[in-house]
């Protein structure tokens, strides 16, 4: 029952939204509590809240028959929730109301991950940048496999070309509140796979207590020529292909690493659209010797990791590595 704001920041998911006062009538209210009194907002808010109620049972919850058990919650369990679940109980629904809102729920998510990544054996997938370990996820996970794609989860591919053209990062609390949700389908007999991660994915951070499991953990190591590389990540950024111009605000950060007679060359070979160069330099000089720095600092049983070659960007050819990664790891 919390505003659009309050559920952007952060939701359980697969929570739906039907707030009791959207975001301007709760900025209303609250203004006349701070500056007239406790009475007057609380008439203009019951008006606003029997309304919005009235809505949200016409509109969303009319189609629910007499078994639907709604569990309500807003900030602190309190008039929000209690207000909505008390007209749909009357109605004869047995709602419920989650004790302590949102602020308990957010309690219990932080106490869980610092504990719950100590619970599972993690699979570390790593490999150099264009070298396919999202694609070897997905296929594991076809195949049955307990996956934790954290960059599905932060919708980023990270690296500083990572930005995905259609969907923004959610915010760091809903960023944990997925991982979270995720964390708790895993079970502890089983290994879940996931991709190498540094402490960030885009803007947002990895919890610690998972980055830390994740470093300490066994590795699948996915190898794969240059070329083939090249030709995944073209297929991969093809937005950036397709519209050169956007690339060149990322390049601009890389300058104090490579300067910027070096950072103007790869604009040039992006202008001319050469992407093919560009992708092989940018691995050859960027991409490549981070990720050896990373990976060897980060994964100290990386040198022991199951080998696996990739050969083609095909999608059976991603389901046959997962079947061998599997059958090795079993």
């Amino acid at each position: 029952m919390r505003s659009e704001a309050e559920f952007a920041q952060d939701h359980v998911p697969g929570a739906i939204n039907c707030p009791v006062l959207n975001d301007e009538e709760r900025a209303r209210v609250g203004t006349l509590y701070k500056q007239v009194s406790a009475f007057e907002a609380k008439k203009i808010g019951a008006a606003l809240v029997g309304r919005n109620i009235a809505r949200h049972i016409e509109a969303t919850f009319m189609q629910h028959g007499r078994e639907w058990r709604p569990l309500v919650y807003c900030w602190r369990g309190g008039n929000r929730s209690g207000a909505l679940a008390s007209v749909l109980r009357q109605i004869g629904w047995k709602a419920a109301r989650l004790d302590g809102g949102y602020k308990a729920y957010r309690r219990a998510v932080i106490a869980d991950l610092a504990v719950l990544p100590r619970k599972f054996s993690w699979r570390v997938v790593c490999g150099p940048t264009g070298s396919g370990k999202s694609r070897l996820l997905r296929a594991l996970a076809s195949r049955g496999a307990q996956v934790l794609d954290l960059e599905a989860l932060a919708a980023h591919r990270g690296s500083l070309l990572g930005d995905l053209p259609d969907a923004a990062q959610p915010s760091q609390k809903y960023f944990e509140s997925c991982v979270w949700q995720a964390l708790r389908t895993f079970a502890a007999a089983r290994p879940v796979y996931v991709e190498a991660e540094s402490k960030k994915i885009g803007r947002l951070r990895v919890p610690e207590a998972l980055i830390a499991a994740m470093w300490g953990s066994a590795c699948v190591r996915l190898e794969a020529s240059l070329e083939l590389r090249v030709e995944m990540l073209l297929k991969e950024y093809d937005h950036f292909v397709r519209d050169p111009a956007l690339l060149m605000p990322q390049l601009d950060c890389l300058i104090p690493l490579h300067g910027r007679e070096r950072i103007g060359a790869w604009k040039a070979l992006v202008q001319t659209r050469d992407s093919r160069r560009f992708v092989r330099e940018m691995l050859e000089l960027h991409y490549d010797p981070a990720y050896l720095r990373a990976t060897l600092s980060h994964y100290p049983r990386y040198a022991d990791g199951v080998r696996l070659a990739v050969v083609a960007e095909s999608d059976a050819a991603f389901d046959a590595l997962a079947a061998r990664c599997l059958a090795v790891q079993r």
